[in-house]
């Protein structure tokens, strides 16, 4: 393959341009499918269906479509009948397959199923779409290497390579029984060692390590990064191999859910990318931007009623801004170490009181530190108000202890409710902790200039 650099995207654009279609298809020959796809981005539709025809190879066209966009494979297929699309999927594993048949139209995919010519691959496809698509079942392809725990090693070499004729990776070679429960795995170091061995059960490494088809896709992405893998087993209720998750997949998943944490975490309520289009993108953004709105007005409120406190000791006023701020600050930096804790399942929800009471120490700690150091700042600066010294310390060491316990609840609280806890870290936190932080100043200004009046 030639290597895809800005020079050669220059020239394929200039080949675009001119609709020279033999030099263009002699660049993109050349090309990976994922260059090919990245190039897609800089084309309009027109521009990038006329590239899309230029290649030859069929399968490198659909592994060129499933490495695009789901937006710009969208507007591919738009222009495609069910029975091209089927022939696509005909060429790709069977994970791949039900990624593209899921993005169609309901109405579609019986159509495009039915012109699958492959029709054990069809039924497959078929049984892979009853699973979750946010499990370890919906995940997976039924691409893999088994082998019979009974079989010698000479049959065992023998049905391995006939099934590895229409594979593109062989990661790892089960071992099951005769009810295609899974056994084992097979290293290649024991085919070799042992090339006479009687039985393949003899020399397998027992207890692999294997997922269900309901395990959740964080789950499962927990169990590749803890144990190294490349590929693992999935079974079902019963133990029986039923597919093949790879790290490739997972790590696709992986990056996908962490840019939905960062938009959620951002305010912003739906997956969206910068190309989408302006009425997309303020849909998606407009929701906590509103919530932001009346967050403001009930601090508007609040301190219409603390109006003669201000206006007989201005620098009240002053110290507002730093206690919404330390509570944001405070609020998200509780809720992102155990949004983070969840995510890599250090934290889990039976251990959440330990997590609880460790916050509040840390809160109590923080608290002490911040109120002390702003108490000794607003004495020195501010040496006759001692209701606006005692106010402000008072204030901050509620709000730090406050927000550090809430920025920990929520996200616990959204994880047991099953919604994604990453809404904790964004703007849900930093508006409660200033509608909240700003009760508790108000609160304690008032006290304070009762025990030491002007």
């Amino acid at each position: 393959m030639k290597e895809y650099t800005e020079e050669e995207t220059k020239k394929i654009e200039h080949y675009i341009d001119e609709q020279n279609a033999t030099e263009a298809r002699r660049e993109l020959n050349e090309l990976h499918p994922a260059d090919i796809a990245e190039l897609f981005q800089s084309l309009n539709l027109k521009e990038a269906e006329w590239v899309f025809n230029l290649i030859d190879d069929n399968e490198k066209k659909a592994d060129v479509l499933m490495e695009l966009d789901e937006e710009d494979r969208k507007k591919i297929l738009e222009d495609m009948d069910p029975e091209e699309i089927g022939h696509f999927i005909d060429l790709l594993d069977t994970d791949d397959a039900v990624d593209l048949i899921q993005e169609l139209d309901k109405e579609d995919r019986d159509q495009v199923i039915r012109h699958i010519d492959d029709v054990e691959q069809a039924g497959d496809i078929v049984d892979l779409l009853q699973y979750d698509e946010d499990t370890a079942g919906g995940l997976m392809g039924t691409e893999f290497i088994a082998v019979n725990e009974n079989w010698s090693m000479p049959e065992c070499l023998k049905e391995i390579r006939r099934q590895a004729e229409d594979l593109d990776d062989i990661y790892y070679i089960y071992v099951i029984d005769d009810d295609n429960r899974l056994k084992g795995v097979l290293p290649l170091k024991k085919m070799i060692t042992h090339p006479s061995v009687s039985r393949i059960k003899h020399v397998m490494e027992v207890h692999p390590v294997s997922i269900h088809t309901e395990t959740p896709i964080e789950d499962v992405a927990i169990d590749f990064e803890k144990y190294d893998l490349v590929a693992m087993p999935v079974v079902d209720s019963i133990g029986r191999l039923v597919g093949q998750i790879t790290v490739d997949d997972v790590m696709d998943e992986v990056r996908e859910q962490s840019e939905r944490d960062y938009q959620l975490a951002s305010g912003i309520t739906s997956d969206i990318d910068a190309d989408d289009s302006v009425f997309a993108q303020v849909k998606a953004r407009i929701p906590w931007l509103l919530l932001g709105i009346v967050g403001g007005i009930i601090n508007s409120l609040i301190l219409t009623g603390f109006e003669a406190q201000i206006a007989a000791v201005t620098a009240l006023a002053i110290f507002i801004p730093l206690i919404g701020g330390t509570g944001g600050n405070v609020g998200v930096q509780a809720s992102a170490i155990v949004v983070q804790g969840l995510a890599n399942g250090r934290l889990d929800l039976k251990n959440a009181w330990k997590q609880i009471g460790r916050e509040c120490l840390i809160g109590l700690l923080n608290a002490v530190t911040i109120s002390g150091a702003v108490l000794v700042y607003t004495l020195l600066t501010q040496p006759h108000l001692y209701a606006v010294s005692f106010a402000v310390a008072s204030s901050l060491f509620c709000v730090v202890i406050f927000a550090t316990i809430f920025g920990t609840l929520v996200p616990l609280t959204l994880e047991r409710l099953h919604i994604n806890p990453a809404l904790a870290t964004g703007p849900f936190i930093q508006i409660m902790n200033d509608v909240v932080g700003l009760l508790i100043y108000v609160s304690m200004s008032i006290t304070m200039l009762r025990l030491f009046p002007l």
